[in-house]
Order: C-alpha cells, then structure tokens, then sequence
C-alpha cells in the first residue's frame, strides 16, 4: 500500500488518511457515541491491520477519546496518539499506550508532528475529520459502510467552505455485507468559497 504522498503544510511530506466506518446513511456513531451498530470485533478483516501497520501516529478529538477510553482495551496498542483538545486532559487513564494532547489549527498540528519524524497520520472522529478535510489537509480516505441504517447520530461530514473533488481509487464489497470504498482528494485548486 502506498501512502507517500507530496509536500504538505510547512513544505513537509505527510500522508494524511482517514479510515472508518459509517452506516450507510453516514453516521460514524449514535448521538450519544455509541457504536453499539458496529460489527463486533470490527467485524470481517478489511484492510484496517495492514492500514495501521504505515501509521506513525493517531490523530483523534477528545470525543472519540473519551469513547475509546470505555473499550474493554485501548484499541491503539503502542502506535502515538495525538488527542486534540484546547481544554486540560487527564491521559492518566491510558495504561498501556503512548497518547498526548495538542492544540491548534490542522495545519500546525500537522506540522508539529512531521518536526517529530512523523510521516503518515490517521485522523479518527467527526470534528477532527471535518476540520482537517475543510482546510484541505486530508488525501486519502478510505470509507468501509456497515449494512445497518441508524437514523440518527453523528455524521462523518459537515458543512464545508468549498467543493472537495475525490478521485475513486477502488471499492470492495465483503461478504458481511461491507462495502469500502476509496478515494484520493483531488489536489487541484479549490473553487472559491460558497457564499
């Protein structure tokens, strides 16, 4: 699997991905954060192991946080985990991972980390994607839909300033029913603002 990609914020190169999964009317959680519609288990293999084994660090919000901290067992084994959050957080809970908090815009948070010798993140949760897509820092997005409508939650997007042109790379259907599809963000100038 590829991931290197092109120069980013500050001149550096960093790979930005998003990998998750969403019902198929695109919620990625219930609106109180439940993801009790996931498969259990994370369900069939679908590319998630191979995908985090090119992860350098893990860029989640304090939401997506606070959900992973009620697993029965931190989900990002030794891989660096970045929470983003402008308030004071307590990491004391996490036992047996590497996890600290940073604050700022997308950009300086990317290039912050590339200062640290990271080279491809994954970003997780609603907010975080949607801030780091809106300020067109994310290229690749890999998008695995459970076959389950919940009706109601947290959507994957938001409102956006601009267009975001994707370029389908592939989709694989399993036999639980996922469908994944891939896509690059098209790097081409952006239209102007919607106003």
């Amino acid at each position: 699997m590829n991931t290197t990609c092109g120069p980013r914020a500050g001149g550096t190169t960093m790979a930005v991905s998003v990998f998750i999964g969403t019902s198929v009317d695109g919620f990625i959680a219930r609106s109180n954060g439940d993801l009790d519609w996931l498969p259990e288990g994370g369900g069939e293999p679908h590319g998630y192991n191979e995908f985090i084994a090119t992860v350098d660090a893990i860029v989640i919000g304090r939401k997506t946080f606070e959900t992973v901290l009620g697993f029965d067992a931190w989900p990002y084994g030794n891989t660096r985990v970045v929470v983003l959050s402008s308030q004071p957080l307590d990491l004391s809970a996490v036992r047996t991972g590497v996890v600290e908090q940073m604050g700022g815009a997308p950009a300086d948070i990317i290039a912050r980390l590339a200062a640290t010798g990271a080279h491809h993140l994954y970003l997780d949760g609603g907010i975080t994607i949607q801030r780091f897509l809106s300020a067109g820092l994310i290229e690749r997005l890999v998008i695995t839909h459970v076959p389950v409508l919940i009706g109601d939650g947290v959507p994957l997007f938001g409102a956006l300033p601009h267009d975001v042109r994707l370029r389908h790379v592939v989709t694989r259907d399993y036999p639980s029913g996922l469908v994944q599809s891939e896509y690059r963000i098209d790097a081409a100038p952006h239209p102007p603002p919607r106003g």
